[in-house]
């Protein structure tokens, strides 16, 4: 790393919502390496704690549920106490849920739109008075929410709504001179199936993503944590656009 990228982001107030691992946690090194500070959010203290640890003293954390409005409200304050104003918003919390559709509870269905749409619509509104002028906001889509896929019919929704919201948003905060984007990723190898399954259940199934993927493997946090900087950042000419990471699975 040269010293010009080492300052890319020199002096850069960035939030992530869902910062505390995967994705989240990619982009957060990422922009503290290029010398921003920043502030990730995570429901748990502990894996707060040791996200933290790994980024050093350019991150703060807030534990704070994507799900809660209360919680979205009080973040927005700790923002502003600690940041005034930012540059950019990464808007990645989210869950997954998967389950076939006579399977489906009432529960899971708004569990899912909880967290996945309501959360992140309510984390723009909240932080928006906060976004300096030319700033970025990035939201995590997915690429399920143009694929119909079996057990996520109620994910893929959330996404597409998310999907929807990113040109939404986008139209109503240029006046702000605010740019809104989404990234959408495929499979990405975010531990998760390592540290959920059995290590021969996990690699089967990493195997068959494998096999369907045009590039031929998984992709990586840092991989989709690059887009979300250019989009956050360097897509200076662009709002309201999906940017698919996912080795061409929706797109071939």
């Amino acid at each position: 790393m040269t010293t010009d990228e080492g300052k890319k982001y020199d002096g850069k107030k960035i939030v992530i919502t869902g910062g505390s691992s995967g994705i989240g946690l990619a982009a957060a090194r990422l922009f503290a390496a290029g010398g921003a500070h920043v502030l990730i959010t995570g429901r748990t203290r502990s894996t707060l704690d040791a996200a933290l640890e790994r980024l050093g003293d350019r991150a703060v954390g807030v534990r704070s549920d994507a799900a809660s409005l209360p919680d979205i409200k009080a973040l927005a304050g700790t923002v502003q106490e600690r940041f005034g104003a930012v540059d950019a918003l990464f808007v990645n919390a989210g869950v997954t849920v998967s389950a076939p559709l006579d399977a489906t509870t009432e529960e899971m269905f708004d569990a899912l739109f909880t967290t996945n749409t309501k959360g992140p619509y309510f984390t723009v509104q909240a932080l928006a008075p906060l976004l300096r002028e030319g700033s970025g906001v990035v939201l995590t889509t997915s690429v399920v929410n143009v694929l119909g896929l079996d057990a996520l019919s109620v994910y893929s929704a959330s996404k597409a709504a998310l999907r929807s919201m990113t040109r939404t948003l986008a139209r109503e905060l240029l006046p702000r001179k605010v740019r809104v984007n989404a990234v959408s990723p495929g499979p990405i190898d975010t531990g998760i199936l390592d540290r959920s399954l059995p290590a021969d259940v996990a690699e089967t199934i990493k195997d068959d993503y494998r096999r369907t993927i045009p590039m031929r493997r998984l992709g990586t946090s840092e991989e989709v944590a690059a887009a979300v900087a250019y989009l956050a950042f360097g897509a200076t000419f662009s709002t309201g656009a999906e940017f698919p990471v996912d080795g061409g699975g929706s797109q071939l």
